[in-house]
């Protein structure tokens, strides 16, 4: 059954559903109905027991039957017994007439002749209290039988169409109603990776798939972004790539064409060193984010450590820029639920930010919120536009204060961003109106 489309399992169980629920109603009518006409066979039998009753006397000790004009006569399916012998005796079989007899001993009583459709009834004739004999009627059963067969196959026809036009009617609605999954599946099948735009975009009445195929389109939505920005993010990175290693080859050429004094290979190599560097890096952090992203298992660092190497790693910027790195030792140990490598790399690029556009000063502090360990990283620069606090950690984007200075290729902050949510982290930025500030949030061990 798992293996039939839902359109049809919902089919089948609706049918099974009804059917066993038209079985019931059936076989519960029929039971009340063989019910009520034994009740009324009952009752007939009774019924011409007590006639003749009214037609028979008891003289000198004997059960006689009196006298009656012919509409008033009792049916002739009566017979009536005194001391055990037969008084009045219908025209019948032998057996049914034994059946009588044996019934009679034991009035009042029922019973049934098998194999002739036939009940009869006992009653007793007393007079002053004594018992002189019976009345024994005879009831056939066979119109009740007639009636309960027809009432059975009435009941099974008028059933069987009751199933057929609701599998029909629930065959419509399902189809009508699972058309737009249908569509959906087909249009699902049709779409490629360079589809981003196309959607379901179901219309009709706002039902429950009208409901799932908007969820789709919105998850499809936030899956283009998501793409597109992977798109630029792996453009950008390629791009941040291709700079240091042309740097490296470029002058590994240069130095390679002729001979140069020990102080041009030195500044060469220094050179190489730094853009290698640059480039191992670069690719340290992508292998973290994608490590961590795939579930890679996470170690355990002191915060106060992790904001010195970070700064460490810095300074040579600082340096270059006159800018003074101020790391705020916690009044207490914190340790984070990291290893120390991740953290560096989540908190470097956003000092060297601070550096590259701090005036004099970058400021690091630590602490706990929500759970969370919090880095604050601050610096006296411009700070960042209330409008760019997003957008500044797209790749490859810079802020005007960025595109003022020229420096950098604006990949640090969404490396630092993407490395700290690989791990339920976040790095964001703050609009102090004045000075720079980013919030560094990473996981407490």
């Amino acid at each position: 059954m798992s293996r039939l489309p839902i359109r049809h399992r919902l089919l089948l169980l609706v049918v099974l559903a009804v059917g066993a629920a038209l079985a019931a109603l059936i076989l519960g009518f029929n039971i009340l109905l063989a019910r009520n006409l034994s009740s009324d066979a009952d009752q007939l039998a009774r019924t011409r027991a007590s006639a003749e009753l009214g037609v028979v006397a008891v003289r000198d000790g004997r059960v006689t039957a009196v006298e009656t004009p012919d509409d008033l006569a009792p049916d002739s399916t009566v017979w009536v017994f005194s001391q055990g012998r037969a008084v009045e005796s219908p025209s019948v079989s032998r057996r049914i007439t034994l059946a009588a007899r044996q019934l009679a001993a034991s009035a009042p009583a029922f019973a049934d002749v098998s194999d002739s459709d036939t009940r009869l009834y006992a009653t007793p004739v007393i007079s002053s209290g004594r018992r002189y004999g019976a009345v024994v009627a005879a009831v056939s059963l066979s119109p009740y039988e007639e009636t309960r067969k027809t009432a059975l196959l009435a009941s099974l026809g008028l059933g069987a169409a009751v199933l057929l036009l609701v599998a029909l009617a629930a065959r419509w609605v399902l189809r009508s109603s699972l058309r737009p999954v249908a569509r959906m599946t087909q249009l699902a099948g049709e779409w490629s990776e360079r589809d981003l735009d196309r959607r379901f975009a179901v219309e009709g009445p706002r039902d429950e798939l009208r409901e799932l195929a908007a969820t789709l389109d919105g998850l499809l939505d936030r899956l283009a972004a998501s793409l597109r920005r992977e798109q630029r993010f792996s453009a950008e990175i390629s791009h941040e790539l291709r700079t240091p290693l042309s740097r490296v080859i470029t002058e590994t050429e240069l130095m390679l064409r002729r001979e140069h004094s020990s102080a041009e290979y030195r500044q060469a190599l220094e050179l190489i060193l730094r853009n290698s560097e640059q480039l191992a890096g670069t690719i340290d952090a992508l292998v973290a984010a994608a490590r961590q992203e795939g579930g890679g298992p996470r170690g355990t660092a002191d915060a106060y450590a992790v904001a010195e190497a970070a700064a460490e790693a810095g300074s040579g910027l600082a340096l270059d820029r006159g800018v003074h790195i101020r790391v705020i030792e916690p009044d207490r140990a914190i340790r984070l639920g990291v290893d120390r490598e991740l953290a560096e790399r989540v908190l470097q690029p956003v000092i060297e930010n601070a550096c590259r556009y701090g005036r004099t000063s970058v400021e690091v502090s630590i602490g706990r919120q929500n759970g969370e360990i919090v880095y604050r990283v601050k610096d006296d620069g411009p700070g960042v536009a209330l409008d760019e606090e997003e957008q500044i950690f797209e790749p490859g984007w810079r802020g005007r204060a960025g595109r003022v200075n020229g420096d950098g290729a604006g990949l640090g902050l969404a490396l630092a961003r993407r490395l700290a949510r690989s791990v339920a982290g976040d790095v964001t930025a703050t609009t102090d109106g004045v000075y720079g500030s980013f919030v560094v949030r990473l996981p407490t061990a």
